[in-house]
């Protein structure tokens, strides 16, 4: 039996997690003009965003805070050498994101 809440999303296709992963970021730079449509799969955290590393953090607990323990942030960047982490990109923590909700969805079904 599959469960959906707020740990996991059923079927959440990329579209969706994009706007959801979007919407963090903008809570993120509050005070900052992020302008519509200027987040995509290929913008980079650092140079395009200009997000520091405690811009992350605070990413890392709104994603705790919607997808529960299915997401690790810090996990997922302690498996990244310091090259992919200064290019990280928007899609790369998308992909990231559907795989631990996919493997969430799948606990328990069998």
């Amino acid at each position: 039996m599959t469960t959906s809440g707020p740990g996991t999303s059923e079927g959440a296709d990329e579209a969706e997690v994009l706007a959801e992963l979007t919407a963090m970021i903008r809570q993120v730079l509050e005070g900052y003009e992020v302008e519509e449509g200027e987040v995509t799969m290929r913008t980079r955290f650092g140079a395009d965003l200009e997000l520091e590393s405690i811009d992350l953090v605070t990413l890392a607990g709104l994603l705790e805070e919607r997808y529960g323990g299915a997401v690790n942030f810090a996990e997922f960047v302690a498996d990244l050498d310091l090259e992919e982490i200064i290019e990280l990109d928007v899609g790369r923590l998308v992909d990231h994101i559907r795989r631990c909700l996919k493997a969430a969805d799948g606990v328990g079904t069998r």
